[in-house]
């Protein structure tokens, strides 16, 4: 990941006894920047990266692989929304939980909020999360995605330690995400365009989905009442959709994705490398009060990687998920960043 900072020093020393330490500071400031922004960017670049129109119509009759690519896209995106929120009601928080295996878990609260409401052919959206507890409290992020698919997004984040923006370029493909077991092209930089797509059939969704189990001695403020493994899918008519990468020597050669055949949600990926799987991501959706079926709220995201034990959960608690909310054009601002208070 590159990281912009902005010219002049962070601080001034009028001795010049003092360089030597203050660029030892700047280097370690630096760094510490460079992690906070690579987990902060967990939430709010869920859904950067446009590739599928937000108009795209719900589909009727026998599919193709694109097509259903397509539409798993629209979802993921919220496009069936012009605002999307997940906000702090009572001591009702969205929680992501990192947990090394035999290691205790560390967790981080957020609010966030998505504007999909943009008609002036520039902008496609923009993302604000405002992180409220943990290593991250009092940061904020700002993501400006455009209509035109080859320009970059924009990044901002208010870093409450130094009382500034810094603004930076979009990471790789294949960054981790901060400490969790997903990629950023898990979560927002892969687009349909980047895999070839095939239809496997049609099945029946069979499991309940992933959870991290935490035992009562380290469950804390924010892990006290877990919800259980959500198992409310089985049963249901999914697609089978075989994703190959276009990249070489990518991290994995394809993914196997279980899509609801009515609201386009993916419940289940399963990641392949060398014929063995290495690791699957888990999304527990629940139905938002829309008539487009495509309209889904998260309940929760769970992840883990095979070959080490390590999982991310990623909790929605029932009632802080907003859609179509009156929110002012104003809060995706900066201004609403230099607000934050920590």
């Amino acid at each position: 990941m590159s990281v912009k900072f902005e010219s002049g020093p962070l601080v001034r020393r009028g001795d010049s006894g003092n360089i030597l330490l203050y660029c030892k500071e700047l280097k370690l400031m630096k760094k510490k920047i460079v992690s906070t922004i690579a987990t902060a960017m967990l939430f709010t670049t869920m859904n950067a990266m446009a590739g599928v129109s937000k108009d795209l119509p719900y589909p009727s009759g026998d599919l193709t692989a694109d097509q259903v690519a397509d539409q798993v896209y629209f979802v993921n995106h919220f496009y069936a929304m012009k605002n999307y929120a997940i906000v702090k009601k009572g001591k009702k928080i969205t929680t992501l939980i990192l947990k090394g295996k035999g290691e205790k878990p560390t967790t981080i609260t957020l609010e966030r909020f998505l504007n999909n409401n943009y008609s002036d052919g520039v902008i496609q959206a923009k993302d604000l999360a405002i992180f409220r507890s943990g290593k991250l409290r009092g940061t904020g992020m700002l993501i400006t995605d455009y209509v035109d698919d080859a320009k970059s997004q924009s990044y901002m984040i208010w870093l409450p330690a130094l009382r500034k923006i810094r603004r930076f370029a979009q990471p790789a493909h294949d960054d981790a995400w901060g400490g969790s077991d997903f990629t950023f092209g898990d979560v927002t930089l892969r687009k349909p365009m980047h895999e070839t797509h095939e239809l496997l059939g049609k099945a029946t969704f069979d499991d309940c989905l992933g959870a991290i189990d935490i035992p009562e001695n380290q469950r804390g403020r924010y892990t006290r009442n877990l919800p259980a493994a959500a198992c409310e899918h089985k049963g249901k008519e999914v697609y089978k959709l075989k994703s190959t990468t276009k990249f070489e020597n990518w991290w994995y050669d394809y993914r196997i994705s279980y899509v609801d055949a009515k609201t386009f949600a993916d419940y289940r990926t399963e990641y392949f490398k060398g014929g063995n799987k290495i690791k699957v991501i888990d999304r527990n959706w629940v139905d938002a009060p829309l008539d487009d079926p495509r309209a889904q709220f998260w309940g929760y995201w769970y992840g883990k990687t095979l070959a080490t034990g390590h999982e991310t959960w990623a909790i929605i608690p029932d009632g802080v998920s907003v859609a179509n909310g009156d929110f002012k054009d104003k809060l995706w601002s900066e201004q609403t960043l230099r607000k934050i208070k920590r």
